[in-house]
């Protein structure tokens, strides 16, 4: 039986986990064996820039954490070395930056993930990865709203010019 020092640390990294998967609107679930240092360090980097929280967990206490919420589908996938990368705001950051990443390295790969409180599979991971940014979604967005707009004026201004010249 473990102590009760070791029980008490290990229900603070339980609600740590909770805390850091409360509110989140997506995640993604890695196995990270073979990683070298020095690409795991540009790895972090490049996710903590993009605004996603990285952090290497242990199998039994994730199963804990997500034990009674919508995401408690997620244990299938707890065996091996795993590590959750978490975004509070960004829907596609981490499955952008990790399957990146999983594709120009063998041993890593993406186990599953979660999206709006569901757990998706590695194929919908795959394609949120896929997706453009939100800036470029929304210019995009923007760009399309606007063409009827600027047809309707060059339409006009074609107008008033033939009346111009008769």
């Amino acid at each position: 039986m473990p102590s009760a020092k070791v029980l008490e640390l290990k229900e603070q990294q339980v609600a740590a986990i909770k805390e850091t998967l409360d509110g989140a609107v997506a995640g993604v679930l890695v196995n990270y064996s073979g990683i070298n240092v020095a690409d795991d360090t540009k790895l972090r980097k490049e996710l903590r820039e993009a605004g996603v929280h990285y952090a290497v967990v242990k199998n039994t206490l994730l199963r804990r954490a997500v034990e009674g919420t919508s995401i408690e589908g997620i244990c299938d996938v707890l065996e091996g070395t795993t590590a959750l990368a978490v975004s509070k705001e960004d829907h596609t950051a981490a499955a952008r930056i990790l399957c990146k990443y999983a594709d120009s390295h063998d041993n890593f790969s993406v186990k599953a993930g979660f999206l709006d409180g569901a757990v998706v599979d590695t194929a919908t991971v795959d394609s949120l990865a896929k997706l453009p940014t939100r800036d470029v979604l929304l210019a995009t967005v923007c760009s399309a709203f606007n063409a009827p707009i600027a047809a309707l004026a060059r339409a006009l201004q074609a107008v008033a010019d033939k009346n111009a010249e008769a």
